[in-house]
């Protein structure tokens, strides 16, 4: 469960939410801390390769991914951090290993 600005946000919604974008193959979400939220969404994101160059790179995926966050859930879980990775383990998600990981906030 992540905290942010009071509100309870449950990951798996939010990574439904990511999964509904055609660019995004799989994906995790963490909260990671704030100071002024507590904590915000960060959500790690395995991207197809193709819909990473029709968006103009990393941070035009990344805008996509939130705008279209902005029709599929309320405005306070959408993520305000995405990294990209090119894979994450499969079956389970281990969210511990998302946050220990070194670029984690």
């Amino acid at each position: 469960m992540i905290i942010s600005a009071g509100y309870n946000i449950a990951g798996p919604e939010v990574e439904a939410a990511l999964l509904a974008h055609a660019a995004v193959a799989g994906c995790g979400v963490i909260g990671v801390p704030d100071e002024t939220r507590g904590q915000i969404v960060k959500a790690f994101v395995v991207a197809r390769l193709v819909e990473i160059d029709k968006a103009g790179g990393e941070s035009g995926l990344a805008k996509s991914i939130q705008n279209l966050e902005r029709n599929a859930i309320a405005p306070g879980k959408i993520p305000r951090a995405i990294k990209f990775h090119d894979s994450l383990a499969r079956g389970n998600l281990q969210r511990f290993r998302l946050r220990a990981a070194p670029s984690a906030p």
